[in-house]
């Protein structure tokens, strides 16, 4: 009865609020329905907002959306106009006290002291776009890199072109390294390293390395001890995070800036690649109201890329869904992210805990790393909430035992797992140059023996023609014969027979065992498909898996 009350207090005041906003010519929000961005809370301080009866909830680009109880107060004018001042564009919303009651709420997920992006690279539209054109291709990068008048070029010149390079090129990571005499460029592209420039003068090298610490907001008298920062690329549609940490080196600093593009990570659940059968394990999993979903494997495994794929598959105005992550690497609309920082306390364990007490339906902690951690994760599976996360092992089963040796009672994990997930990363072969290979008779004889052994829920009809490519390297790809990376998967299933099994025994023999009941498709064989299937090649699957152990 209480809450039905309740319920009809907040609907009168949401029609109060309606009506102020159509007074007021501006448009009303219901913050029941609107997603809500912790970077864009934290713009503004908790003391600050409830003074001006407000509260920042969405930021794009430098456009921010602000509720306001009424704008002609003085401290919210005050406020606006201090945002207007710090190069903001505000968009006001007119809300109910309710509503920024709801959204006052967040500033739990804050934790003190976060650090901000200090400073950003705007390159004009012009500039970028003539820079994007003409930087196509690292043959493209080298040549402009190369025939540069180091004498007179400048240091923000440098750094557009290294910059603009990188983003017309796929580049997932730059390194600087410093050499002997001169210091060397790099870029990563699907995770192999390619030289662009090795004889970049020390004072050169040395104004680049200032510029970047500068922007990155890190202290430049100190070379001798790691630091980290960031800072940002603003486009016209979008901003770009350089994630960069330095190092010092025997011949000077040495700087790897990971670059966080949204569009690269924005994949869904059935751009994942995942066989049909697996896709419906997957989906099968999505669809329960509560468990706990882990994906294991090294970093740069894609483990993010896959968690926040199955994330973007639940958003809905039905359910809530708070990560707390280390740190946030892409936003996602329509879910509450958190970042821990552990300098100001704010933990793994200690923003779960926070999380839990907000009535959350989907929770995704980044990284399970203790005792603690683990089991707050493991109870709310337990309660009724769909938890994902993360975990460092070698292959699927290994997750089980990782658990045990955190601390973890066996009893726990097996009504809490319900899915464990193992996955790597593999080269496509470039659809613009891949050419048809041989398949000698050995090799043929050994995949049609492969598919004879394989579960009986593969559907063997994509992969009855055998036949296998090979790269050759074309002006599309960079001469690499690879364009792009595609995962491999594995899948082990919790249930009755995984809870029967951990309380008797956790070892690796007893839960490999248990998979190959289930059914599984581990990595390599997945792998194994793909080349068939003319996505990669078995020189790549053992690169990722290691030697291919072909079935006797």
């Amino acid at each position: 009865m209480q809450k039905k009350l309740g319920d009809i207090r907040r609907e009168a005041e949401e029609r109060d609020a309606k009506k102020r906003a159509d007074k007021l010519g501006l448009p009303y929000a219901d913050v029941r329905k609107l997603p809500v961005s912790i970077e864009a809370v934290r713009l503004v301080a908790e003391k600050d907002a409830k003074a001006a009866k407000a509260a920042s909830v969405q930021l794009k680009v430098r456009e921010l959306a602000l509720l306001v109880f009424d704008p002609d107060l003085a401290e919210t004018k005050k406020l606006i106009e201090e945002l207007k001042e710090k190069k903001y564009a505000i968009k006001l919303f007119v809300v109910s006290l309710s509503a920024l009651n709801q959204i006052w709420h967040f500033y739990e997920f804050v934790p003190p002291e976060t650090k901000e992006i200090t400073g950003r690279v705007e390159i004009g539209k012009e500039r970028l776009g003539e820079l994007l054109s003409r930087l196509q291709g690292l043959t493209a990068v080298q040549k402009e890199v190369a025939g540069a008048d180091f004498g007179k070029t400048t240091t923000t010149t440098l750094l557009e072109t290294i910059l603009a390079g990188a983003m017309a090129n796929r580049v997932s990571d730059i390194h600087l390294e410093a050499e002997e005499k001169t210091a060397k460029i790099r870029f990563r592209i699907d995770g192999i390293l390619r030289d662009i420039f090795d004889k970049l003068p020390p004072k050169n090298y040395a104004s680049l390395i200032s510029r970047i610490k500068l922007l990155s907001g890190l202290k430049m008298n100190i070379r001798s001890q790691p630091q980290d920062g960031r800072f940002a690329v603003a486009l016209p549609t979008k901003e770009i995070e350089m994630r960069v940490s330095i190092i010092p080196s025997e011949f000077g600093e040495t700087i790897v800036m990971r670059i966080l593009d949204p569009d690269a990570i924005s994949v869904t659940l059935e751009q994942l690649g995942l066989r049909k059968d697996d896709y419906d394990i997957v989906e099968a999993e999505l669809k329960k109201p509560h468990g706990l979903i882990l994906n294991t494997g090294p970093t740069g495994s894609g483990k993010t890329t896959t968690l926040y794929a199955f994330l973007r598959k639940l958003v809905s105005p039905e359910i809530k869904i708070i990560t707390v992550e280390d740190p946030i690497e892409y936003r996602i609309l329509g879910v509450e992210q958190t970042q821990v920082d552990p300098e100001a306390g704010y933990t793994f364990a200690l923003g779960l805990r926070a999380i839990v007490r907000q009535d959350p339906d989907v929770i995704l902690v980044g990284e399970i790393r203790d005792l603690e951690t683990a089991d707050i994760a493991l109870q709310a599976s337990l309660t009724g909430h769909m938890v994902f996360s993360t975990l460092h092992t070698n292959d699927a089963v290994g997750a089980v035992p990782r658990l045990v040796d955190l601390g973890v009672k066996p009893q726990t994990i097996g009504p809490a797992l319900s899915l464990v997930i193992a996955q790597r990363l593999v080269r496509k072969l470039c659809e613009n140059c891949k050419k048809a290979a041989t398949v000698p008779p050995d090799i043929d004889k050994k995949i049609k023996k492969f598919m004879e052994k394989l579960p009986a829920r593969i559907d063997r009809k994509p992969y009855a023609k055998i036949s296998l490519f090979e790269a050759v390297g074309c002006k599309e790809c960079n001469d690499l014969g690879y364009k792009g990376r595609r995962g491999i998967f594995e899948f082990f299933k919790g249930g009755p027979d995984l809870e029967t099994l951990v309380l008797k025994e956790t070892s690796q023999v007893s839960l490999r065992k248990l998979a190959a009941e289930q059914g599984m498709v581990t990595m390599q064989e997945d792998g194994i498909l793909k080349a068939i299937a003319g996505i990669t090649t078995l020189e790549e699957v053992e690169s990722a898996t290691g030697l291919i152990e072909w079935p006797d």
